[in-house]
Order: C-alpha cells, then structure tokens, then sequence
C-alpha cells in the first residue's frame, strides 16, 4: 500500500457530481436489507452481526465511490 493510497482513505472528500445521489442510494438499499433481516431472523447475535454486515458493505460501497471516481 502506497503513502498516497493511505492519504486517500484517511482524507476528507466532499461528494462531487452525483456522488451524494449514489450514497443514498446505497444508504437507503442497505437500510431495507437490514430492516428484512430484523423482522425475519430471531433477535441473536447472528442476527446483530449480520446487520453489522450490512452496515461494512454500505460502508465500503460508500468508500469505492469516495476514493476512486
């Protein structure tokens, strides 16, 4: 891993374009996944880490479009 890649993931970047558009979008798909796997899974911790899941992959779906576009 590079110096500069580091700087990148650890930097500020103010949305451009239609970025902010496509965090919401991945927000709002990730928020209903998490809200399917609430009511159809028994309260647990399978159920707590597989939300967390969710969360990471919104997370780093998020962070794809920050740092490469």
């Amino acid at each position: 891993m590079t110096d500069e890649e580091i700087a990148a993931m650890f930097t500020y970047h103010a949305p451009k374009g239609d970025q902010a558009a496509h965090y919401r979008a991945i927000c709002d798909a990730g928020k209903a996944f998490a809200e399917v796997i609430v009511a159809l899974t028994p309260a647990c911790a399978d159920q707590t880490s597989a939300v967390r899941k969710v969360r990471m992959a919104v997370m780093t779906a998020n962070a794809a479009i920050t740092i490469n576009e």
